[in-house]
């Protein structure tokens, strides 16, 4: 079978579309442009599928009517723009769409909105209503609230957030160019499907500099690595194409296509991978290591030899190898204050370095994740 022929059979699509992608040679939004995307969107929805659009281009926006030549660095300058932006954004797009009889709601983000997990719950069910309400959402980072400790960063990390809120079938990322190149020296050729993110893809990475933009290919690959290891195809395509989008779901072998190695995880899973904040960190010996990525087992003290950081029970950390490796995540059951009198003791020995009866599980294996 053909390498895209499954996308056939994606539903629920998150589509992230950047500033490029809807400005002009000269820099400027460009309502063509946008209407070239809302043309794909459209044909999405006339298949019975459902699009949720992650968008750019409130910044640049801003900068237009502020006559700023080149992105702000002050973050107060980068709110301001956002905040005059947006409503513009969103404008420009419910005027399209409305036309067309669709209707558009706008949900802004930050992660740490997302870091709780009942709001994350929420915002995921407020987002289930809209798509039964057959609106199109379309989501940004709320930047005009964002600081450089709660910002997404870039978009395409915004857009997995988003897939993983929605439990989307298929993540595309619209690019400049048809996807991801590769030089073996005598030619330049774009890959077709990529399985595994290794060290010497990115070195194949060249990331330019737009003055309206942040990201790149780099932070294209980040997103990948992250929607595989959640479970996530991912597509990049090129945005500039009209029609891109539908070939690729027809089957046709256009851009490059993320493959995840396993199945997608529980969404609570999910959300303890890749949403919940981390707190710390957890260092375990050899053998617990090879028992929790071989086997679904829960982590006792006695594999642990150190730990980072302060934290609360019922808080995530990472899991981490002696050599340095982050290899998972998982809630712990201990405060680091009470895990400090346990590391490294055997099961029957919790009781008396605690001075009460309790679990012996430090991580129980229905709150981990494993990553390799």
């Amino acid at each position: 079978m053909p390498m895209h022929e499954f996308l056939k059979d994606c539903r629920r699509i998150v589509i992230k579309a950047g500033t490029s992608i809807l400005t002009g040679k000269d820099g400027r939004f460009s309502p063509s442009h946008m209407s070239r995307l809302g043309d794909q969107i459209l044909a999405l929805r006339s298949e019975k599928r459902e699009a949720i659009l992650v968008s750019s281009g409130a910044i640049g926006l801003g900068m237009e009517v502020t006559a700023f030549k080149k992105r702000p660095k002050r973050m107060a300058q980068l709110q301001a723009c956002a905040a005059i932006g947006q409503g513009k954004l969103m404008h420009a797009y419910e005027q399209f769409f409305s036309k067309r009889g669709v209707h558009t709601a706008q949900i802004l983000l930050t992660r740490d909105g997302l870091e709780d997990r009942d709001r994350f719950l929420r915002a995921g069910g407020a987002m289930a209503e809209i798509l039964k309400m057959k609106v199109l959402p379309i989501v940004n980072e709320n930047d005009t609230v964002s600081t450089e400790e709660i910002a997404f960063g870039d978009n395409d990390r915004l857009s997995v957030h988003v897939a993983h809120l929605v439990s989307a079938d298929l993540l595309i990322i619209l690019s400049d160019v048809d996807g991801f190149y590769l030089n073996d020296g005598s030619r330049v050729r774009t890959v077709s499907s990529i399985r595994e993110i290794r060290e010497e893809l990115v070195k194949h990475v060249k990331d330019g500099r737009k003055e309206k933009t942040v990201g790149g290919m780099t932070a294209k690959l980040n997103a990948a690595v992250t929607a595989m290891n959640l479970g996530i195809p991912m597509l990049i395509v090129n945005g500039h194409r009209p029609g891109e989008i539908q070939a690729a779901l027809h089957g046709q072998d256009t851009g490059t296509l993320f493959i995840p190695a396993r199945a997608k995880p529980s969404a609570r899973q999910m959300w303890i991978s890749f949403s919940a904040p981390r707190k710390g960190t957890v260092i375990v010996d050899e053998g617990a290591f090879q028992k929790l990525a071989s086997q679904r087992v829960s982590l006792l003290p006695r594999g642990i030899v150190a730990f980072r950081g302060n934290f609360e029970k019922g808080q995530v950390v990472e899991l981490e190898t002696g050599d340095g490796r982050v290899f998972g995540r998982g809630v712990t059951r201990f405060s680091n204050a009470e895990l400090a009198r346990l590391v490294g003791k055997q099961t029957e020995d919790i009781a008396s370095a605690l001075g009460y009866k309790t679990q012996a599980e430090v991580i129980h294996r229905n709150d981990l994740v494993i990553w390799e």
